[in-house]
């Protein structure tokens, strides 16, 4: 069973950037896939950026492509989404999360999730 723990959310201003990380314990497999998602209150669960375990192939939402970049770093077991140009409707609690098999958008195919950690952007 893999545990995640996300963490590296804050209060930025409005163009700032912030970093957040991923942390993966338990069984990890190169055939994991990680993904970033996001939700604000009364919202669905909406997804950001995803990559996977092995490989150079990385996802991204349309609303963040340019800004936002996943990266891992897979000795210590951790993904990364550094945030840049950070925007008031950023603002959410972001979730790190796992499944086996390939990328996906979709947050019901993700199997373990983080606690989630808030960003706020301010203007």
């Amino acid at each position: 069973q893999v545990q995640v723990v996300d963490s590296g959310g804050g209060l930025v201003q409005a163009g700032g950037s912030l970093r957040l990380s991923c942390a993966a314990s338990g069984q990890t497999f190169s055939s994991y896939a990680m993904g970033w998602f996001r939700q604000t209150p009364g919202k669905e669960r909406e997804f950001v950026a995803a990559t996977r375990w092995s490989g150079d192939n990385t996802y991204y939402a349309d609303s963040v492509k340019g800004r936002f970049t996943i990266s891992r770093d897979n000795a210590k077991n951790t993904v990364y989404l550094q945030m840049n140009s950070l925007k008031p409707e950023d603002t959410a609690v972001y979730y790190c999360a796992v499944r086996i098999g390939v990328v996906s958008v979709f947050p019901d195919l993700y199997t373990n999730w983080g606690q989630g950690t808030q960003v706020t952007v301010s203007s």
